[in-house]
């Protein structure tokens, strides 16, 4: 029986949101107070391709970040995700990983 991929899933407003497959996530990056960012392999890059980096940025509670990232990887590990994907911060619905999120956004460099 082959384990199926795990997907996490951000919308930053109607009609906006991004879904990178977990294999993809390369790590975070505490960029400043409120600030949390995620890098991912953008999921445009090709074989033989340079590597483009989106990133999603978090916006956390001040001084959160290790509270969030530690909810975040919590969430990811606590599978099976019965979907296969794990909404990490949704705006539209106000569901997120972390009870220290309060926005996100993303920047698609592909």
């Amino acid at each position: 029986m082959s384990q199926r991929e795990v997907f996490l899933y951000f919308q930053d407003g109607n009609n906006d949101a991004y879904c990178y497959p977990l294999k993809n996530f390369i790590g975070f990056q505490h960029a400043a107070d409120t600030t949390l960012l995620m890098r991912f392999v953008s999921i445009v890059t090709g074989p033989g391709a340079t590597t483009e980096i989106d990133t999603v940025t978090l916006t956390i509670a001040s001084d959160k970040e290790k509270d969030a990232i530690v909810d975040i990887v919590n969430r990811l590990n606590g599978g099976p995700h019965s979907t296969g994907v794990v909404t990490i911060a949704d705006n539209v619905n106000q569901v997120y990983a972390s009870e220290h999120i309060t926005d996100v956004a993303g920047t698609l460099d592909s």
